[in-house]
């Protein structure tokens, strides 16, 4: 369990005694002076004036109090609570407690043994670290007496579980991923409203909640390695398959490609245009070499041109 680091100033049972004495001191002082005036005596008059002298400081002494800077007093006299004290001197009953309060902002660490054990929508088990600062306005000191007595019990009462308690609720509303992942930022505006609100109408202002860290359990770390490795492996098959089947679009397009050319040249090597093409071919071969032709397939069909200087 945590307990907050400060502690609250209260008026010692010293102090009572100073006024205790002081009482004494006058008494004292009025003795020494009935008795000088009976003889006469100058030194027991001095004692007398001394002993006044020091029954009146004495007696401010147990009166004073000094509310330090950056804190706020609330005094109690015979079980009834007073007004708030603010920093400076005040005269005060000796019977008078004071209960002081700083208010300069406190940090209520939530990590190590103190941890916040989370179970996301999903039942997924984590662990958030988180740090919430909060200061005593100082305005409603006697309401926070009042309900917790003291500064450390403030934390440990007040601010300690109603922060873990709205920790857990805004991680209940949200899955696992997004809680140690995709909406930290989400998550921890969310917690930081709670809190304020929760804590406010009671004068605690609360100024900054920051959410540290969130660590999967064991079991949750287990999950996500094992959904992680399951993504891997479908995004693998699903780029193989979109490879296959880009190789097959390719293949059926330079298919076609190759059949409709095949479909243009059949269409177009008519027997007029064959023989037009040979006889373009013999032209030109016989201004190069001697050539002659002859007819092909019987001559019926395709002149066949012979190069005359091979054999």
């Amino acid at each position: 369990m945590l307990y907050a680091p400060l502690t609250s100033g209260r008026r010692s049972w010293g102090e009572l005694h100073v006024f205790v004495l002081s009482i004494v001191l006058i008494v004292a002082a009025v003795v020494l002076y009935v008795v000088a005036r009976t003889g006469d005596r100058r030194g027991l008059k001095l004692g007398a004036v001394g002993a006044l002298i020091a029954a009146v400081f004495a007696g401010l002494g147990s009166t004073l109090t000094v509310i330090s800077a950056y804190e706020v007093g609330v005094p109690v006299a015979f079980g009834k609570v007073g007004s708030p004290m603010t920093s400076g001197m005040h005269l005060t009953s000796p019977f008078t407690t004071i209960t002081t309060f700083s208010t300069r902002p406190v940090d209520l660490n939530l990590s190590d043994k103190d941890v916040v054990e989370v179970r996301s929508s999903q039942g997924g088990v984590m662990y958030a670290e988180v740090t919430v600062k909060w200061a005593v306005t100082p305005s409603k000191a006697v309401e926070l007496y009042k309900l917790a007595g003291s500064e450390g019990a403030i934390q440990q009462r007040l601010v300690f579980p109603d922060s873990r308690e709205i920790i857990r609720n805004v991680f209940a509303r949200h899955t696992s991923e997004e809680g140690y992942a995709s909406a930290r930022e989400k998550i921890n505006t969310e917690i930081g409203a709670l809190i304020k609100e929760r804590l406010k109408p009671r004068g605690i202002d609360v100024t900054t909640v920051n959410l540290r860290n969130v660590k999967p359990s064991d079991a949750l770390q287990t999950q996500i390695d094992r959904k992680i490795q399951q993504q891997q492996a479908t995004e693998r098959a699903t780029e193989a398959a979109r490879t296959a089947k880009a190789e097959s679009d390719r293949r059926k397009i330079e298919a076609e490609g190759i059949a409709r050319a095949n479909k243009i040249l059949n269409d177009s090597l008519t027997d007029k245009i064959l023989l037009n093409q040979c006889i373009d071919a013999f032209k030109d071969a016989s201004a190069r070499n001697p050539v002659y032709a002859v007819p092909c397939g019987g001559g019926s069909g395709t002149p066949l041109i012979v190069d005359g200087t091979k054999k």
